[in-house]
């Protein structure tokens, strides 16, 4: 059995990620944190789930939930983020990441615990997106600057970053697969007059609205034809099966930064 905890346990995908821990045969729930405000302190984590007693009180104690655990799974905001890696560091815990909207401060924070701890780190967690991405890559390689990049995603109403971490980083494969840098080529949404489309732009659209889980679509549009690679998630599920896929993954792997193309065992790397 391998002992999980969840950092962020009150969020949508930490609720998911405490159902599926409790379903699962393999894996035990050691500790989940909720923000140390937050009126579920004291709490069970499966009550705040629903799925019942599990005999794990909620905390607001990263540190305590890091050495109590086998591998730390973190669904929480930006600004906890060094601090939840300091106390998976300091525990010599590995540590799955899934928060979005990281900025540069938190990314070099991520490089610099994956040289103590093994830590998984990436835009979306699902099998299928890990795929697209090889797919995105590959096409734009084969079709070149001929045919125009738009990226559009849409999100729930509740989304907080924009455009999504999946959608830059379906970014990052178009512009690996042309050979440039994505922040060179990156257009987000526009408006007004803005003139022509300047040749190889990678566009960005965001949508939001109602419970959508996640829609993301690469559309490359040349004279005469168009393709579009579009994946759909209709279940939080598929994120958090994929990350608890990640976590029994990382739980035996030496120190250093790693992604789903890891997990999943591909070895010629997408883009980070």
């Amino acid at each position: 059995m391998t002992a999980v905890a969840i950092l962020g346990a009150a969020g949508r995908m930490g609720r998911t990620l405490v159902e599926l821990v409790a379903a699962a045969d393999d894996l035990t729930l050691a500790a989940a944190t909720v923000r140390s405000d937050s009126g579920w302190i004291g709490h069970d984590a499966g009550e705040l789930a629903g799925c019942g007693r599990l005999d794990v009180a909620l905390t607001g104690d990263p540190a305590g939930a890091a050495a109590a655990a086998e591998v730390l799974i973190d669904f929480t905001l930006p600004a906890a983020l060094e601090g939840n890696l300091a106390a998976a560091v300091a525990a010599g815990t590995p540590v799955v990441i899934g928060t979005t909207g990281v900025d540069a401060t938190g990314e070099q924070a991520i490089h610099r615990a994956s040289a103590q701890v093994p830590l998984v780190y990436a835009a979306n967690y699902s099998s299928g997106v890990t795929l697209l991405r090889r797919l995105v890559q590959t096409a734009a390689a084969a079709l070149g600057d001929d045919y125009d990049v738009e990226i559009t995603e849409a999100h729930h109403r509740y989304k907080r970053d924009a455009p999504s971490g999946t959608a830059r980083a379906l970014g990052e494969s178009v512009a690996r697969g042309r050979g440039v840098r994505l922040e060179d080529h990156a257009i987000q949404a526009r408006e007004g007059i803005v003139g022509e489309r300047p040749a190889g732009a990678i566009g960005f659209q965001a949508l939001r609205g109602g419970d959508i889980v996640g829609e993301h679509t690469v559309m490359l549009a040349g004279d005469g034809e168009r393709l579009e690679l579009t994946h759909r998630a209709s279940s939080r599920a598929t994120f958090a099966r994929g990350a608890l896929r990640a976590a029994r993954w990382a739980a035996e792997r030496p120190a250093g930064l790693y992604d789903m193309n890891d997990v999943l065992g591909l070895n010629d790397r997408a883009p980070d």
